[in-house]
């Protein structure tokens, strides 16, 4: 019989070095990766000779979505997350998989689709101990200082 390794979320009041700085460190992911998908959109710009203007909103959506899901599958951290040495983890401490990936960048996706949504979050990110969004309390989520490998 194997056994699953446990993990848990590190405690705020005890390891208070995994959330130092998270907010700040999150607004900045948010630009990186907002850039990272802007430049993915470009090719899909051209190879439609720009009538993908038309569609902006709706591309940056689905590109965005796309990106999100994936590299928060493949690393529990976006590629603005990875270069801000941070990563997110499930209510266990344990990386992200593909359903919790997906579910996260739906409640992302869905903050930003309701602006007062979104505002609370952010509210949230810099009032609670553990730095949490909407979508991170909502599935018992954090992101941290990344763990040494």
């Amino acid at each position: 019989m194997t056994t699953q390794p446990r993990y848990i979320q590190p405690d705020p009041a005890f390891q208070p070095e995994f959330y130092a700085g998270i907010p700040t460190k999150r607004l900045l992911a948010w630009v990186i990766d907002t850039i990272v998908i802007i430049a993915l959109m470009v090719p899909a710009l051209l190879m439609t000779f720009l009538t993908g203007l038309f569609f902006l909103p709706l591309l940056y959506l689905f590109v965005g979505f796309l990106y999100r899901v994936a590299t928060l599958t493949g690393g529990s951290a976006t590629l603005g997350m990875r270069m801000m040495s941070m990563e997110l983890r499930d209510q266990h401490g344990a990386r992200f998989d593909f359903g919790q990936a997906f579910l996260h960048t739906l409640g992302y996706t869905l903050s930003w689709a309701f602006m007062p949504a979104q505002l609370v979050s952010i509210v949230l990110m810099l009032t609670t101990e553990r730095a949490q969004g909407l979508t991170d309390i909502f599935m018992g989520s954090v992101a941290i200082n990344r763990r040494g490998l």
